[in-house]
């Protein structure tokens, strides 16, 4: 009647896909599954570490440290301080690290103090971005794309 929870529900609560969670030495890792939704970090969240996602990742809230995902939206009174790698990144926040991904959109009211490695990007007017900017021809997304530390200097431009 009372008895402990079974080693698979505590399995399935620690295997969330943020990086280091997972309490369970003994089970594999299983693919996370294919979802249109995206997974959304609300505004009332701030999360210490890194996020890992095979899918798409809202952040509405507070990250402190790297994000590897398919396609990721920065909302607009979201804050990100670490690196990012992704196919698609939309940002209408602030963020405070390197931007490597396919496709970089900053929106009016974003904030980028940070590389950006990209093949295509778009800044609209009143976006500002304070970093270097550089074009990459690798094919295939957040799998060409690696996360590299930022160099000393940086440029100013805002738009």
């Amino acid at each position: 009647m009372f008895s402990k929870a079974s080693s698979k529900a505590k399995s399935d609560v620690a295997t969330t896909g943020i990086t280091g969670t997972s309490t369970m030495a003994s089970e594999a890792p299983r693919a996370a599954p294919r979802s249109t939704a995206p997974s959304i970090i609300s505004g009332d969240l701030k999360i210490h570490g890194n996020l890992t996602s095979a899918g798409d990742l809202q952040i509405d809230g507070i990250v402190e440290g790297d994000i590897q995902s398919r396609s990721l939206t920065v909302g607009e009174g979201a804050t990100v301080t670490g690196n990012i790698q992704a196919d698609t990144v939309r940002v209408c926040g602030q963020v405070t690290g390197q931007i490597k991904a396919g496709t970089v959109n900053l929106e009016r009211t974003a904030k980028v103090m940070g590389d950006i490695v990209h093949q295509i990007l778009s800044l609209e007017p009143g976006a500002f971005l304070e970093g270097h900017v550089r074009h990459s021809d690798a094919a295939g997304g957040s799998g060409s794309f690696r996360i590299s530390p930022a160099p000393a200097s940086t440029t100013t431009a805002s738009s």
